[in-house]
């Protein structure tokens, strides 16, 4: 019979808050953006209210490290399990403000009727009315008097009966007497099995991540500066998305202000772009893999625990240098010549916009590159199209998208192996052969989905390679990127489903061209054989009906520029099939050729 590795014990909300406010369970969440929508806060309360169950929570206290001196020393509680439901609490009944998603701090006010017992997210409409108790925060409050409240509200609401109000109000009052189960994990599990605990946990809550419980970790140690550590991380996101977000920080938080990481992360505050706006889970995955050379954040978790790998052990000299070595790897990260110089080598290489970073992955583990050629002593112009030609690759391949910590994993440690330059060029020419342009790359475009990577790569190509968009003169696709021109179908989308095609099949990626609204616009639902037919009579001398080109020669280069076959200017077949298996074949020579320019 397998040993029982835990205990449920019951505690109060109270009391499980107070813990919180005082730091004996970590939860980092409060710092950062909560995900939970206001009307599932509601739903709680209201569940709380009814005396049921809300689910039981998870802690796990940290485990027993031998200190410098040789005593063992026990870490604080880390919740594994139910961080949104505490925090949802804490916002509700404490009138914590919390962080969107979008980086807003808010106040989520749950209001009360008496007469309905019934809990509901405050509008303008339930402000204005007295029969409601707009905020229940009130009711929880160090200072409330249930009496006041009540004989403030009966005197809004002449009628109701005080005794009735006052009673409901209590039991309002009660609900952090409700009794919580708290699971605790014994301390002398290892990582690993409270990892594979964590990761089995599947509650009605948000499930953690890997980053999630490693923020915890870091939150929750004060010896080795992890608090103010977890602070510069969610502090750097901030910034990232909401530059205004800096005067807050300067009035609101004076020590941190004050720290070492406030003057290489300030910089963000003159910056409005969002080509690469990372989460903490970038930054952890950035700074753990290039600094440690490892790339499961399951093995951060148990560094900065303590673990000596070899001895099996959990040692504070590990905890200590483990600390140490992330804020090595947190500064590099937010380090503006360095940010800055990852986000030129996107941008220089095609991907304008945010729009065409679809694999945050790929971008992190370009960002590894960069660090590791700049601690390798690299000249700069070798790391940056190292850098480039990896990116490129990794999304034309998928690297990173199935199971990205194995990969990450996998590739580090054979950079650490082989070097750096060498496994990078190696692994290019293994992944990308000359039989991936010509067999594979057009095969796989055979798609419909505008975010696939081989469009997002197309689309870079001719951001970087000049191209002009279709039909046009003078102006860029690099000029339309950035103006959000149209996708237009070259045989248009109308056209086609009168033929009684799918959207599966008119929206092929291969139909696409990025083109200016009045080019779209003149072209219409016009079949291609008649406006292509007007296309030959304008460079012939005819009505200029679609942009400006005049010249058979210049209709013929924007075409090639575009991967639009030439020969359905001369007669060619117009079978929409074979359009398309030959535009995929001319899309992929186009990605070819701009990987080659990258090199």
């Amino acid at each position: 019979m397998a040993t029982q590795r835990y205990s449920v014990t019951p505690h109060p909300i109270e009391t499980l808050l107070t813990w919180v406010k005082s730091g004996e369970i970590a939860i980092p969440e409060i710092q950062r953006p909560f995900v939970w929508e206001a009307t599932k806060v509601r739903n709680l309360l209201d569940s709380l209210y009814q005396g049921y169950p809300v689910g039981y929570l998870i802690a796990w206290r940290n485990p027993t490290i031998k200190l410098k001196d040789g005593t063992p020393s026990a870490g604080k509680r880390i919740l594994i399990d139910g961080q949104q439901r505490v925090t949802a609490l804490m916002a509700a009944l404490l009138g914590r403000e919390v962080l969107t998603k979008d980086y807003e701090t808010v106040r989520i006010r749950i209001a009360f009727h008496p007469g309905e017992q019934r809990f509901e997210v405050r509008n303008p409409a339930i402000a204005k009315d007295a029969a409601w108790i707009d905020d229940v925060s009130a009711i929880f409050h160090p200072d409330a008097d249930l009496i006041d409240l009540t004989e403030r509200y009966v005197g809004r609401n002449p009628g109701s009966d005080r005794k009735t109000i006052g009673k409901l109000l209590q039991r309002v009052g009660k609900i952090v007497n409700n009794h919580v189960g708290l699971i605790e994990l014994a301390e002398d599990l290892d990582i690993e099995t409270v990892t594979e605990i964590f990761i089995r946990v599947n509650s009605a809550g948000t499930e953690l991540s890997q980053a999630d419980f490693a923020m915890s970790k870091i939150a929750v140690n004060e010896s080795f500066g992890g608090n103010l550590l977890r602070k510069a991380i969610d502090y750097f996101c901030h910034l990232a998305v909401a530059p205004e977000f800096h005067s807050r920080i300067v009035k609101a938080d004076k020590a941190f202000a004050q720290s070492e990481f406030w003057p290489k992360m300030r910089w963000l505050k003159d910056v409005n772009d969002d080509l690469y706006d990372p989460t903490y889970t970038d930054m952890l995955r950035v700074a753990f893999t290039s600094e440690f050379g490892r790339g499961r954040l399951q093995d951060l978790v148990a560094l900065l625990s303590g673990r000596n790998f070899e001895t099996k052990q959990y040692e504070e000299a590990v905890a200590e240098q483990s600390f140490a070595r992330l804020k090595d790897g947190i500064l590099a990260f937010m380090n503006k010549t360095h940010f800055d110089r990852i986000t030129m080598i996107l941008r220089s290489s095609g991907f304008l916009l945010s729009d065409l970073i679809r694999s945050r992955n790929a971008v992190n583990f370009a960002y590894i590159l960069y660090l590791r050629g700049r601690r390798d002593g690299l000249a700069a112009d070798d790391i940056e199209r190292m850098v480039r030609r990896w990116y490129a690759m990794s999304i034309l391949t998928g690297r990173y998208a199935g199971s990205p910590e194995t990969a990450f994993d996998v590739d580090i440690r054979q950079i650490d192996a082989q070097g750096l330059e060498t496994y990078t060029t190696a692994v290019i020419e293994n992944e990308l052969p000359s039989t991936f342009w010509t067999g594979m790359l057009p095969q796989v475009m055979d798609t419909s989905s505008s975010m696939s990577p081989y469009f997002i790569a197309y689309q870079a190509a001719q951001a970087r390679l000049g191209d002009k968009g279709f039909l046009s003169t003078d102006i860029t696709v690099r000029d339309l990127l950035l103006n959000r021109g149209d996708k237009h179908h070259v045989f248009p989308r109308n056209h086609l489903k009168k033929q009684g095609l799918s959207r599966g099949r008119y929206n092929q990626i291969a139909n696409f061209v990025i083109a200016q609204s009045e080019i779209n616009i003149a072209i219409g639902d016009k079949p291609p054989e008649q406006y292509f037919g007007e296309l030959v009579n304008q460079v012939n001398g005819g009505e200029r009906r679609y942009g400006g080109i005049t010249d058979e020669a210049a209709l013929r280069s924007n075409f090639a520029e575009n991967c639009v076959p030439a020969n359905l200017l001369n007669g060619g077949s117009f079978d929409y099939e074979t359009f398309l298996h030959e535009r995929r074949g001319l899309m992929a020579e186009k990605i070819r050729n701009w990987f080659e320019v990258l090199s």
